[in-house]
């Protein structure tokens, strides 16, 4: 007997009927089981989320350093553990070698993360000519980006050095100063306002009245010595540059102080006080809001000579708020920028459009004092004068060089960025700062292309881009394991319905992949990054417009995709390596990468899906997300549930043959008596189930004909079970498992078993439903047809369908919560439509009657265009 059929008769034991104690006893078993669930399936998104940080990394498109490989190596590690962790809870010892699996990744990673850096990179202090970008890790990104202005491009910065790391170590390490700020913030149990004002305000104090080590204070003084040569009696400006900015995606925009117009008598006094600010009341706060260690945020210090600035301000290579906006925009000022970067005074406007270098946009404010710095030290403000006050602080051709230069850096980053800048009274412009520019995470939709023949040619713009770059070749829409035989060996554009990790098979032979639903941190996606093929995913009916064989381009960075093969779109877009490519850093991340990313695990019916053939933690994850999924839909098979543990569903007044047993929270209120009615249920899966099952009421069974008939009389004397007229305890009943998100339905009409299973929430990444039917009193080449006829519709509606002999499985999972009810009502329409189908598999007229019907009944269930 089936697993299906097997399943259906234990669930339904009634020999040793339970008492309400050892009912309640069951339902916290499960809600304990659904929590581990769900924490699972939340460690598993953070984790992916994490890999996909990894490959942008990876890709060129952000400058980093060691804490942010050390930050997301530990967080990966992490949220991996807890999976397998929420695993063995679901099933405790079954995977038990995981733990051993993961130890030894765990252990290669380790082995790397620990290795001693070049000692030629741990000096205390580096001047600004013996640093580069790759060096963050030594001097914060903000000083490392300017070491690589100055390197490798014409651009001036001011002259200076940089107080590294190891000099911030150091300091820390001196007296046991790090000991005692652990042991205040350990003592510190609150998180109130209150409670961290003080602690911050002690630990400040704390670094100030220490004293700096000895060997610091040669170093800075010796290097300053160096440095006045080149600026003379002109001061210097401190400013922070922390290690752990570029983590996580934290900013940390105007958490640390700076100190501008700094004599050189009182340059340690400043530095003491930036150190300091790493424990200000912000950036405490930040680091907790953002969940960053405290370990992982390194004080480095730029001291550079001042600009005596005419003007200054700050220029942004896009919009902030914006994905779409790819304008050059300027904020200026009087004097020196600090009031733009503070937001403390009213600032002159421009915006530059950068294909053409046109100024779009000019406003100019009403300005009444500029910062201006003082002999003695310090900074003053002081009113502007009456022409000063409405003219432009840039002229149109200086505004255009600021907007050349950030160009220029933006190509040489490959990132959009942010930049400081100061012009003197020789009309220089000097960089100050240069770090990424924080833009708002959204879809990116384009309205505007380069090329004539892209806009005519645009057939589709919409979904979002998880790998970047474009193609051109032919469409090959792939939605079950046969398609993937005909496959091209090169050329071949990827499109499915679902971005299952399956189809990532086919990643090493095609030229990109578009996929109708899916997100950035899917298994899929991440393969599709490692492998460097464009993709766009939640790209809406994207099977429907294309077709096997049509010629396309695709722009995944434009989410668009063309007709034909457009050459200036391929030819304009090249490939560009990271600033950082080649680097002790890149490569310390790429070594790192390699027992994190790859996926090789795709096939979960492969002999090889075992944990035994994980090498990576993606794999783990691929690993463990499929077996939990199983293994929280095995619990009605683990405990029996009696009769007494159900109530019999009532609808408009008439007591139906489905019986309901609630798990934790699927009704509305606590239900008294045996029948429940449907107003009373509140599980989400279920209601859709429902829906669909009352959708298109059931005309009673097709016609059969003679050899139908005779086939219904053989199989119900060779099997007493399937025989209707005969009594059987689970004759005819049908069985809901419910929470609010969660259903498990055994269902026996007549000869025909069926098991849905489905979870369904808000959370696309938990959404999942599984569906297996089986059974049927005609004979088995008549029953095979009709499995395939079942499979061939629920392809069409977005399910990976699997048929063995008469035996059907059909999944889909991690879609969107409204798309996911329509495949449910798919499932609660066949529930009650497919039943004796089998009987007229061998008359190809009937069949195509039927599929014509169903299909049409069904695309007005799901609100389907024609």
């Amino acid at each position: 007997m089936s697993k299906i059929n097997d399943f259906f008769k234990n669930i339904f034991k009634a020999k040793i009927d339970k008492t309400p104690q050892e009912i309640e006893q069951l339902k916290t078993l499960f809600r304990s089981r659904y929590h581990n669930f769900k924490l699972l399936l939340s460690a598993n998104n953070k984790a992916l989320e994490i890999m996909s940080e990894i490959e942008e990394a990876l890709s060129g498109h952000r400058v980093f350093g060691k804490a942010f490989i050390k930050s997301n190596s530990a967080s990966v590690i992490v949220n991996v553990f807890k999976i397998i962790k929420n695993l063995d809870s679901l099933a405790p010892e079954k995977y038990k070698e995981l733990f051993d699996i993961f130890q030894i990744i765990k252990h290669d990673i380790d082995t790397v993360l620990v290795r001693t850096p070049s000692t030629t990179k741990a000096k205390l202090i580096l001047t600004f000519e013996e640093i580069d970008e790759g060096m963050s890790s030594f001097t914060g990104s903000k000083m490392a980006n300017l070491g690589g202005i100055l390197k490798n491009t014409s651009y001036k910065i001011p002259h200076g050095f940089v107080i590294t790391a190891s000099a911030s170590k150091m300091f820390f390490n001196h007296l046991d100063l790090q000991q005692e700020i652990d042991r205040r913030v350990v003592a510190n149990h609150s998180e109130k306002i209150d409670s961290l004002f003080k602690l911050s305000s002690d630990i400040q104090q704390l670094i100030i009245k220490s004293p700096i080590p000895d060997e610091i204070i040669q170093g800075i003084n010796s290097t300053y010595s160096e440095l006045k040569k080149k600026i003379g009696d002109r001061f210097v400006s401190l400013r922070s540059s922390a290690i752990g900015e570029d983590s996580l995606g934290a900013s940390f925009a105007g958490q640390y102080s700076s100190r501008l117009n700094v004599a050189s008598h009182s340059i340690l006094e400043a530095y003491k006080e930036i150190l300091a600010s790493m424990y200000n009341l912000t950036a405490i706060t930040y680091r907790l809001n953002k969940g960053i260690a405290d370990e992982d945020v390194s004080m480095c210090v730029g001291c550079m000579e001042m600009v005596d600035a005419v003007c200054g301000g700050v220029v942004y290579t896009g919009n902030p708020l914006s994905e779409e906006d790819d304008s050059i925009i300027i904020n200026s000022v009087w004097g020196l920028p600090k009031p733009v970067v503070d937001g403390s005074a009213n600032s002159d406007n421009f915006v530059v459009e950068r294909q053409t270098l046109n100024i779009i946009k000019k406003e100019i404010s009403i300005k009444s004092h500029k910062l201006i710095s003082i002999k003695e030290g310090g900074l003053i403000k002081v009113e502007l004068s009456q022409d000063e006050i409405q003219r432009p602080t840039l002229s149109d051709t200086m505004t255009l060089e600021i907007t050349k230069m950030a160009l220029s850096l933006e190509k040489y980053f490959h990132l959009p960025l942010d930049i400081e800048w100061a012009i003197d009274p020789k009309n220089d412009i000097y960089i100050l700062q240069c770090r990424p520019l924080q833009k708002l995470t959204r879809s990116i939709y384009f309205n505007d292309e380069d090329f004539p023949e892209e806009k005519t040619s645009r057939i589709y713009r919409g979904g979002i881009t998880v790998s970047q770059g474009v193609a051109a070749g032919t469409v090959h829409i792939v939605e079950k394991d046969a398609d993937m035989l005909s496959f091209p060996e090169k050329d071949g554009i990827l499109v499915v319905k679902q971005s299952l990790p399956r189809w990532a098979a086919l990643l090493g032979r095609c030229s990109a992949v578009i996929a109708e639903q899916g997100g950035v941190v899917g298994h899929l996606a991440t393969v599709a990054r490692e492998l460097n093929k464009p993709a766009i995913f939640n790209a809406a009916n994207i099977s429907a417009l294309l077709s096997t064989g049509d010629v396309i381009t695709i722009d995944a960075r434009r989410t668009s995709i063309y007709k034909g093969h457009i050459e200036s779109t391929l030819t304009r877009h090249t490939k560009l390596d990271s600033p950082l490519h080649g680097s002790p850093i890149y490569n310390l991340l790429k070594e790192i990468s390699k027992k994190i990313i790859p996926l090789n695990l795709l096939d979960p019916d492969s002999i090889e899906f075992t944990p035994y053939s994980c090498k990576t933690l993606h794999d783990i994850t691929r690993y463990c997300h499929e077996k939990s999924v199983k293994e929280m839909f095995n619990f009605g098979q683990e405990h029996h549930f009696s009769e007494r543990a159900s109530k019999q569903l009532m609808y408009n007044k008439v007591p139906l043959k489905w019986w309901v047993i609630n798990l934790d929270d699927g009704f509305n209120e606590d239900v008294k008596g045996k029948y429940v009615k449907i107003e009373n249920i509140i599980s989400v899966p279920m209601l859709a189930l429902w829906e669909g099952i009352m959708a298109v009421p059931w005309s009673g069974p097709p016609s059969i004909d003679t050899k139908g008939f005779i086939s219904i009389l053989h199989q119900a004397t060779i099997n007493p079970d399937l025989n209707p007229s005969m009594a059987s305890q689970y004759q005819n009943k049908n069985y809901f498992l419910i929470s609010r998100n969660f259903c498990s339905l055994v269902s026996r009409f007549g000869f025909h078993f069926a098991t849905v299973e489905t979870m369904l929430s808000e959370r696309v990444s938990e959404n999942y439903a599984g569906f297996s039917f089986k059974g049927g009193a005609a004979d088995l080449d008549r029953r095979i047809k009709r499995a395939k006829f079942l499979g061939k519709l629920l392809e069409e509606y977005g399910f990976y369908v699997q048929v063995r002999e008469d035996s059907l499985n059909a999944r889909a999972e991690e879609i969107a919560e409204a798309e996911m009810e329509k495949r449910l009502k798919v499932l609660g329409y066949l529930l009650m439509h497919t039943r004796q189908l089998d009987m007229i598999m061998s008359n190809e007229e009937l069949v195509k009657t039927y599929w014509i019907r169903m299909k049409n009944e069904l695309d007005t269930i799901t609100n389907r265009s024609k």
